[in-house]
């Protein structure tokens, strides 16, 4: 066993002591050094000895250790950091006067003009390795040396030809140009890519060029960014594969370089830049599936790009900033534009990201009144999305998905929960519940993208007489066929059966009242049920027999148009397809 070291602190005494297992105590230390054991050759420092105050009695027993007090452990940390320090201050620090001095003392004649202030790499050689070049640069680049970057550039432009490193130069060129804008020598930067565009077209790489295009954005050359994005990393040819794997190296570069000049553009407060980004991907987005890319594969920064819509359509609703090109379509918020170049692209179905997506999309929500009549219902100065179908089909579930809310609306087992016409606005004017609750006047008005959603009762399975189901049924025709503010009616339908009776008359209704300017969307809820172990990667299916069903009750009814999305408020499933129809009643 290991000799048992013993600490006690008083305001003005500390007394550490050794015990053998002998029993034999030697004082280490009283206050300042006093007494020295015989068995110790040197002194022990205090916080030396905090470190080693725990007592081993086999590899795997826990018992006899001491349990440090405060100023004990606040000793040891101080100890530990003072190492930390000494350790860092020891590092070799860089004095580039000294090394041109030395460099100037050893140069011979013709060779000074590619010595370096490395001292991994001094000289820069015809017989030098392409390794020993990148390292050089990378080196220049990390401590903004501009005497060694000058003379890489002299030396890859002047003194070795398009040969050098075995057909490597092109990459180098590259890397030199990425190292030069980060130092912010355009000059530089602009000999070396008009010499790899010129020289070695033949060997250019997607990622080299996608590595240019963010070096320029980053010093703000938006005009050479876009020009590098169109020549080097420009879509096959019309009637080329697009399936193989250079095509779709370039195709998946490309995607990140638009999503950088949105992203960039959006943080640095340029909303007509970043929107004009986001429709070049939504355009891009077919030709990225024809292609086959999928989502693992591409890793597109869709959270980023978001938070930073979020955070420029902060600004422009406080009129900080304005778009500086008009002749931009602006929509009425900036994460609209994102939404809309998401859902042309593969999706992996992240929290995280549609998390960032529903609380920019959604910021305030209140619930404004249960209307069980049109003379209920609030002013119709606003779009609306409207969720109906039968009871029991998931109604509520989905809206608290879509709005990444736990309780907007409310949920139960019970079928017929909701019985009332429920509406909710979204993105009005902040403390407007003191004019519900209290009837006091709030100044201020609601944001642009403000509209209210409207969560319908179901029937069917709803456990209330039949008079009150025949008062829904009307109440819901005549809301469908007078209410001039809905823009998009939700028909949710149950994933594992299809349309049952109910859903039948509701078709009916939406076809004989259909309302101009009114999308019929049918949402297919419960996908989850029909797949075993659903996830948010496979969130679910639907039968063939139960899409067959559904298609010939929807033409049946006139309206085989209507779109059809597939939903599990489990999985999550459809949380971007939803929102690319609710985004109609924001923008009425």
């Amino acid at each position: 066993m290991r000799p048992r070291i013993l600490i006690w602190t008083y305001p003005c005494l500390l007394l550490v002591g050794l015990i053998h297992d002998n029993g034999a105590f030697f004082c280490l230390n009283v206050g300042v050094h006093a007494f020295a054991p015989v068995s110790l050759t040197q002194r022990t420092s205090r916080a030396t000895l905090l470190f080693s105050s725990e007592t081993t009695q086999g590899p795997n027993s826990n018992a006899g250790k001491t349990k440090l007090s405060r100023p004990e452990r606040k000793a040891a940390e101080r100890f530990k950091k003072e190492q930390t320090h000494r350790r860092n201050s020891n590092h070799r620090k860089h004095n580039f006067a000294d090394r041109e001095k030395q460099l100037v003392a050893q140069r011979k004649k013709g060779e000074g003009q590619y010595d370096l202030h490395s001292n991994h790499v001094s000289r820069l050689t015809k017989d030098s390795t392409a390794d020993e070049v990148m390292t050089a640069i990378k080196r220049a680049q990390n401590l903004h040396d501009h005497h060694d970057i000058q003379a890489i550039e002299d030396f890859l432009l002047n003194v070795v030809d398009e040969s050098f490193a075995y057909g490597y130069r092109g990459s180098l060129l590259s890397r030199l140009a990425v190292a030069a804008l980060h130092m912010s020598d355009h000059t530089l930067a602009r000999k070396a890519i008009n010499e790899r565009r010129t020289v070695h077209r033949s060997t250019m790489l997607p990622l080299e060029s996608a590595a240019l295009i963010r070096g320029l954005l980053r010093v703000h050359n938006v005009t050479d960014a876009i020009e590098v994005l169109d020549d080097e990393l420009s879509l096959p040819f019309e009637g080329t594969l697009i399936t193989t794997d250079e095509n779709k190296d370039r195709i998946k570069h490309r995607a990140l370089c638009m999503a950088s000049i949105a992203s960039r553009h959006f943080f640095e407060g340029e909303p007509a830049m970043a929107v004009q980004a986001c429709e070049w991907l939504a355009q891009l987005g077919p030709i990225v599936r024809e292609s086959g890319l999928v989502a693992e594969e591409l890793t597109m920064p869709w959270t980023r790009i978001i938070q930073g819509a979020a955070k420029c359509e902060a600004r422009r609703r406080d009129g900080k900033i304005e778009p500086c090109l008009l002749d931009v379509e602006m929509p009425c918020n900036l994460v609209y534009s994102v939404l809309n170049a998401m859902t042309t692209f593969p999706s992996d179905n992240s929290d995280r990201t549609y998390e960032a997506l529903s609380n920019a999309l959604v910021r305030r929500t209140l619930f404004v009144t249960g209307a069980v009549d049109m003379t209920g219902c609030p002013e119709a100065d606003r779009g609306e999305a409207v969720f109906i179908g039968r009871s029991n089909v998931g109604k509520s579930s989905l809206v608290n998905m879509v709005t990444n809310r736990k309780s907007l609306a409310y949920t139960s087992k019970r079928p017929g929960k909701t019985q009332q016409f429920n509406f909710f606005t979204v993105n009005d004017k902040p403390d407007r519940e003191k004019e519900f609750k209290y009837g006091d006047f709030v100044p201020g008005e609601k944001d642009p993208d403000s509209f209210y959603i409207v969560d319908l009762p179901g029937v069917g399975f709803a456990k209330v007489p039949q008079k009150i189901k025949q008062e829904w049924a009307d109440f819901m025709s005549e809301y469908i066929s007078k209410r001039k503010t809905i823009r998009v009616i939700f028909h949710l339908v149950d994933a594992r059966h299809g349309p049952i009776d109910e859903d039948m008359r509701i078709m009916q209704t939406i076809g004989q009242n259909s309302i101009k300017n009114t999308k019929y969307v049918v949402v297919l809820t419960k996908a989850d049920k029909n797949t075993k172990g659903a996830s948010s990667t496979s969130g679910g299916r639907v039968s063939s027999d139960v899409m067959d069903k559904l298609r010939e009750a929807m033409k049946a009814n006139k309206v085989a148009n209507a779109p059809v999305l597939l939903t599990s408020a489990q999985t999550k499933l459809g949380r971007d397809e939803m929102w690319r129809y609710m985004r109609l009643a924001a923008e009425a």
